[in-house]
C-alpha cells in the first residue's frame, strides 16, 4: 500500500523517513513571524547558521537590518512547542535575469526535528506566497558539502533545479 498524499483524499498525510519506514507527519503550524516572535526561529536558523552568537544579536539583526530591507521569517511549530521547529527567511526582489522573484535566503529545521516534513511544509507555503505576489520564479541557493545531501534531496523533490553556479568571495 502507498503513503497517501497531503490533498489526495486518502487519509492522514504520511512521509517516508530514513530506514524506509513510514510515518505520520506531526501536527504543526506555518505562520509568519512578527518582529516581536523573532527570537522564536533562533535555535533552528542556529542549526544552519552556526555563527549565530546569542539571541538577542540574532533578533537585532533580523529587526534592525535585514526586516527593513524586506526580509520575511516563516515558521512551522510542532503543536505544543513553543519554538520553531523550522524556518524560512525570504524577501521579494526584482532583476533582469529572473523578473519578479521570491528568493529564500535561509531554510533551516532543528535537528531533532528533521525528516518530519517541516522543510518541504514551508517550501510548499513559499511556492504559494510567491504565486499570490506575482512572483515569476522561486529561488534559493545552497551550500555544495556532503552534510547538504539532504537538504539538496528536499529542493529537487520540491520541484527546483540547479540551474546555475554562485559566485562568490571576500572584499
Amino acid at each position: 500500500m502507498e503513503p497517501s498524499r497531503p490533498g489526495a483524499g486518502g487519509g492522514e498525510p504520511l512521509c517516508l523517513n530514513r530506514g524506509a519506514q513510514i510515518s505520520a507527519e506531526p501536527p504543526r503550524t506555518i505562520r509568519e513571524l512578527s518582529p516581536e516572535e523573532t527570537g522564536l526561529a533562533f535555535d533552528a536558523m542556529r542549526a544552519l547558521r552556526i555563527a549565530q552568537g546569542e539571541e538577542s544579536a540574532f533578533v537585532e539583526r533580523v529587526n534592525g537590518l535585514q526586516r527593513p530591507e524586506g526580509y520575511r521569517l516563516l515558521a512551522a511549530f510542532e503543536e505544543g512547542e513553543g519554538d520553531a521547529a523550522a524556518v524560512a527567511g525570504f524577501r521579494v526582489g526584482h532583476n533582469l535575469a529572473w523578473g519578479r522573484y521570491l528568493y529564500v535566503d535561509d531554510l533551516s529545521t532543528r535537528e531533532e526535528a528533521r525528516r518530519r516534513g517541516h522543510g518541504r511544509a514551508l517550501l510548499d507555503w513559499l511556492l504559494e506566497e510567491a504565486r499570490r505576489l506575482g512572483c515569476d520564479e522561486l529561488h534559493l541557493d545552497s551550500g555544495v558539502g556532503l552534510d547538504r545531501a539532504d537538504a539538496h534531496r528536499l529542493y529537487l523533490n520540491s520541484g527546483l533545479v540547479i540551474s546555475a553556479h554562485h559566485f562568490a568571495r571576500p572584499t
